[in-house]
């Protein structure tokens, strides 16, 4: 996603030009009685439920001043609502803990909502729909399914027969909190003809998938007036609601999507209703949702329960640390920000705009880094560093999509190199157990300098990269193989790097290799074997690649290239056995694939170097550029990009 928090809303077919004020969240005490004003009535009516074979109950709100005169006789019709509760309520729950009834009172007294009548039926379409027993019982969580039969042939039309209603479905909206709120997504979009108002508020786990939910993006964008998604910042409950925004979003269905802070609380329920009710069943001008205001949620990368660091819909973060006894707090992003001190000894400052994707950050306490203990922490740095991903809106290729999966692995093998065990992290992919008479292509990805073999999985989400890829097509099955190429410990200059060059080649030739093909059911010719790294791995693949292209046809350098002037003598040397062996390499080698993250990247001068000096020596190869510097997201869309190049 471009914007996390971005809203949309739904493009009514109105010509008339029209001025709305902005909407905002319903301000302190409007949910309290006001003596001075018209009221509505709440009251109850009991239909019969040819679905579940007995007579329902259901809550009715009439608006100040309703009256049930037909229009002959000088009466009104009225659009409906119907306002569905979650799994632990019933037909009283929005009365009890939302006070609807108050709400809407208050707003037609300002004159902000359309005159409506309100349903809240229980939506446990059984015999005995009380929430009592274990309200997640198999039957009683069916219930709320078969409400739908409910909903559309018993109550509707018991609503449209006995009061004085609109029956077409642009005088017709439906939401819910909760349970309610996947209700409305449910039914609300799989029944367009029926519903052209949608609003879903912390939407629960009985959520269709989105692809369920709108398998014909275009008949929404026809079809709704308005959809509206909303949910709490800290809600356990967000992806639910996030999955179906960022599928709308992809499919431009247009709709609103609102996150405010709090958890899955009526607070949250009773603001969406507060905020919904005043765009339905009205022309909505659509220019207006760019100025509301804007809340931030919790990265995707903090601990759980943890509220902050908080994203912005601009990509700013808001970071609140609380360190009473410190004299100076800072976060460094590579850009280091002074927090300030508030009198509850928590400091806090919001960021620039940060760009997409993953980001290593540390606190700096007094002076010295620091890990986020409300972060995840990741292995960069050359230590446990806490880490930040900033979503955007093309992210999702390294999503956890609703595909086949396969599994990260963490294997221990004994190094005859280094005469030590060592570890390594292997993706096998979808299918892999269950396909035993299946052997398969390698790729073997080297991490950069400063990190591990975590890196390609935790940093990298090489795993859910792969799975999406093999899902569409786009990918060849294979096994990818993270291995440790920290194998040298004699500091950053030309004799270390070269010296755990050679070390690591002879890792990968007498050890990783070897370990490989013999535990897992892996393919043994070169042409089933690809090398690619990042950085300093990209520095290994150079070495290691093109010195053995009869063990590789694949190799692939990110953001890498020899560091001139620092590794003239090793460059000089590896340009001389190319030109010695240009027709070997370009004859093996059925890929020699290079990328960089644009001129922003530290290792752009150099890759520009060797790519020319490439050229020079009439070396076959590819060249692929993605703005964003010497940094994971880079590296995630080389994988994405690499990744279905080999094996064809």
């Amino acid at each position: 996603m471009k914007y996390l928090f971005a809203l949309f809303v739904a493009l009514l077919p109105y010509s008339e030009i029209f001025s709305q004020d902005i909407i905002k969240q319903m301000p302190p005490g409007f949910d309290q009685v006001q003596t001075n004003i018209p009221h509505g009535k709440i009251d109850s009516f009991n239909y019969k439920s040819k679905t579940v074979g007995t007579t329902r109950q259901s809550l009715i709100y009439t608006p100040p001043g309703y009256s049930k005169k037909p229009v002959r006789q000088g009466g009104k019709k009225y659009p409906v609502l119907y306002l569905l509760h979650g799994i632990g309520g019933d037909d009283k729950e929005w009365l009890h803990g939302g006070n609807p009834q108050i709400i809407l009172d208050n707003l037609y007294a300002e004159g902000k909502v359309e005159p409506m009548i309100v349903i809240m039926p229980n939506g446990r379409a059984m015999k005995d729909d009380s929430a009592t027993g274990n309200i997640f019982a198999p039957d009683k969580v069916q219930a709320f399914a078969t409400f739908e039969k409910d909903l559309l042939n018993d109550l509707i039309p018991y609503v449209q027969k006995h009061y004085p209603v609109y029956t077409d479905k642009d005088h017709r909206a439906i939401a819910g909190l909760s349970m309610g709120g996947g209700q409305s997504l449910n039914f609300g979009l799989g029944n367009l003809d029926k519903f052209a108002w949608i609003g879903a508020f912390s939407a629960a786990p009985n959520t269709k998938t989105p692809e369920e939910l709108l398998p014909d993006p275009a008949k929404a964008r026809k079809e709704l007036k308005l959809l509206w998604i909303s949910c709490g910042a800290s809600d356990g409950l967000i992806g639910f609601s996030q999955r179906t925004h960022d599928y709308l979003v992809k499919n431009d269905v247009p709709h609103i999507y609102y996150i405010e802070p709090g958890v899955h609380e009526f607070k949250v329920w009773k603001n969406g209703l507060y905020m919904f009710s005043q765009l339905i069943f009205k022309p909505v001008d659509t220019s207006t949702f760019s100025k509301y205001p804007v809340v931030g949620a919790p990265a995707s990368t903090n601990v759980r329960g943890a509220e902050y660091p908080q994203i912005l819909a601009d990509h700013r973060v808001i970071f609140h640390i609380k360190a009473p006894d410190a004299q100076k707090v800072q976060i460094d992003l590579g850009k280091k920000y002074d927090m300030v001190k508030d009198n509850s000894g928590y400091w806090n400052v919001t960021t620039d705009s940060i760009s997409e994707g993953f980001h290593y950050y540390s606190l700096l306490i007094d002076g010295v880094a620091v890990a986020d203990p409300a972060s995840q922490t990741f292995y960069g740095m050359g230590r446990m560093a806490s880490g930040i991903e900033i979503p955007f809106m093309g992210d999702r290729y390294y999503a956890l999509n609703n595909v086949p999966h396969g599994d990260i692995r963490i294997k221990n093998y004994f190094s005859t190199v280094t005469n030590s065990w060592r570890q390594m992290y292997i993706y096998t992919p979808p299918g892999y157990d269950e396909n035993t008479d299946k052997k398969y292509p390698v790729l073997y990805i080297l991490h950069g300098g400063g990190e591990d073999e975590t890196g390609w999985a935790n940093q990298g989400k090489a795993n859910l990269i792969l799975d999406n890829l093999i899902a569409d097509g786009k990918a060849r099955p294979m096994l990818i193989v993270m291995p440790d190429a920290n194998i040298n410990s004699g500091g950053f200059n030309a004799d270390a790097i070269e010296n755990g060059m050679k070390l690591f080649e002879k890792e990968m030739k007498q050890a990783i290799i070897p370990f490989v093909e013999k535990n897992y059911r892996a393919k043994t010719d070169a042409n089933s074997r690809a090398l690619a790294g990042l950085s300093l791995g990209g520095i290994h693949t150079l070495y290691t690649g093109i010195n053995n292209t009869d063990m590789f046809s694949y190799l692939g350098v990110f953001s890498s290239g020899w560091i001139v002037p620092m590794m003239n003598k090793t460059a000089d040397a590896q340009y001389a056995f190319m030109k010695e062996n240009a027709g070997k390499i370009n004859s093996n080698l059925k890929l020699f694939w290079f990328s960089e993250g644009g001129p922003e990247d530290i290792a752009y001068k150099n890759g520009q170097i060797m790519l020319g000096k490439l050229d020079e020596l009439k070396i076959k190869h590819t060249y692929y550029e993605y703005p964003g510097g010497h940094t994971w997201p880079v590296w995630r869309n080389d994988l994405l990009h690499f990744a279905p190049l080999l094996f064809r």
